[in-house]
C-alpha cells in the first residue's frame, strides 16, 4: 500500500464525527481502498491516534478481541448497541 493511501485511510476515520459509526468499507469507498482490509491493516498498524472505535464491521458489530472497549467507547457517544450490534441505520455517518 502506497503512503497516499494509507494517510487517505487515516483521514477518512479521523473525519468519522462523534457519536456516528462508518463501516470498513464506507472507509474504503470513501478513501479509494481496493479493499475494506486495507482499512483494518491501517487501524491495526497505525490507529492508536485516530477514533478506531467508530469503525465497524458492514453488520454492525465490532471484532471480537475489541469488543468490550470498542462498545464501551460507543456507549460513551451516544451510540448504543443492541447486544454486541449497532444499528447502522441509526447511527452510520452519512457524509454529503
Amino acid at each position: 500500500m502506497n503512503e497516499e493511501l494509507h494517510e487517505r485511510i487515516r483521514a477518512v476515520v479521523a473525519s468519522v464525527p462523534e457519536g456516528t459509526v462508518a463501516t470498513y468499507g464506507d472507509v474504503a469507498a470513501l478513501a479509494g481502498a481496493s479493499t475494506p482490509r486495507l482499512v483494518g491493516r491501517v487501524l491495526a498498524e497505525d490507529g492508536h491516534d485516530l477514533p478506531w472505535h467508530r469503525v465497524l464491521r458492514a453488520d454492525g458489530t465490532p471484532a471480537p478481541h475489541l469488543a468490550r472497549e470498542q462498545l464501551a467507547r460507543l456507549r460513551a457517544e451516544g451510540v448504543l448497541a443492541d447486544g454486541q450490534r449497532v444499528d447502522l441505520r441509526r447511527f452510520r455517518w452519512r457524509p454529503l
